[in-house]
């Protein structure tokens, strides 16, 4: 049996790729920064699958060289999904930046060191949004400018991590290379194993319950995390996907009122569908270190080309109807709680 290291395997999306890992038949061991979240862990996963034997931890932090040897021990592949993200600009853009880049640099050291084949990395697709001010359409060759206007600490650390990641895997001068697939996702959404509403449901919360009396004028391909975890497992062994970056959201765009209505038409009354003026949220931006890391998107819209997704993986994305009512299904039981 194959043993998969899954970094940050407590948050939203490492949770889900180790449960699939496991449906798929693969050992995992999952890094977290204390053992005491590990029932926590456990228990959400069981909620898809049984992990049996198949389910171990082991302490790691980003910022740190402790235990990442060891950790690797034994492992063929690597999912490094572990990244800071709250949805606050931070008034220290280095509190993303620092631990994004030294943490995926570290992933790669132990790894190489170790003999693993091949790492997926969890990047977004706010690495690839160049720095428009106007809409546009984003493919694998993109890449946000980090200088550019508006673009938000969590934007630069997600761009500085992968180009990081990159340099690493060109760098390499043996016979054996170790190999890299990256997946870029966009907002993601979709039900919550550990019942944890962290930073990509609070949106949600926020909406169904009535606290947000307007929606931002935005659009952008979005995720399903239940996608992105089948895709990082698949990224894994298709020789076809090392060396590439994948978008893994919707086909289309979608705007933030067009997921309200979708939450209004199904009985979620509290939603509003209104849309805030583009000018209040950017000089809401100014002293609101939310609506700030919302600059970049007001007003505008991103489109990704996810046909090379679709195309080497053999796969349909989720539809939105069901990810959004899926994650407000989800929310709605975890405030119950």
């Amino acid at each position: 049996m194959k043993k998969v290291l899954v970094t940050g395997v407590s948050g939203y999306i490492g949770q889900h790729c180790a449960a699939e890992l496991l449906k798929k038949g693969y050992s995992v061991r999952g890094s977290l920064r204390s053992l005491s979240k590990s029932d926590e862990v456990t228990k959400g996963i069981k909620k898809v699958i049984d992990p049996k034997e198949n389910l171990e931890y082991c302490e790691l932090d980003l910022l740190k060289d402790d235990g990442w040897d060891n950790a690797m021990v034994g492992c063929d592949f690597v999912l490094h999904v572990a990244s800071p993200f709250i949805n606050i600009e931070p008034k220290d853009e280095n509190l993303y930046i620092k631990p994004a880049v030294e943490g995926t640099q570290r992933a790669l050291k132990a790894a190489k060191k170790a003999g693993v084949k091949r790492v997926v990395l969890t990047s977004s697709m706010v690495s690839m949004l160049e720095n428009a001010d106007k809409s546009i359409d984003v493919n694998a060759n993109s890449w946000t400018n980090v200088n550019g206007k508006n673009v938000s600490a969590y934007a630069k650390s997600k761009t500085l991590a992968e180009k990081s990641a990159w340099e690493f895997i060109k760098a390499q001068t043996d016979d054996a290379p170790m190999e890299l697939t990256v997946v870029n996702p966009g907002p993601v959404f979709g039900p919550t194993l550990s019942g944890n509403l962290g930073a990509s449901l609070d949106i949600f919360k926020q909406m169904i319950s009535g606290k947000m009396p307007m929606v931002p004028q935005a659009g952008i391909n979005m995720s399903d995390v239940r996608d992105i975890a089948e895709i990082h497992v698949l990224a894994m062994e298709n020789p076809n996907a090392n060396g590439k970056r994948f978008i893994v959201t919707t086909e289309n765009t979608y705007t933030f009122q067009e997921l309200a209505q979708i939450l209004k038409s199904n009985g979620y009354d509290k939603v509003s569908t209104k849309l805030a003026p583009n000018f209040l949220l950017r000089f809401i931006g100014n002293f609101n270190r939310e609506a700030k890391s919302m600059r970049a998107f007001i007003g505008k819209t991103y489109n990704g080309d996810i046909s090379s997704t679709k195309q080497i993986f053999n796969w349909e994305p989720i539809s939105i109807e069901k990810t959004v009512l899926d994650t407000a299904k989800s929310v709605d039981e975890s405030m119950k709680k």
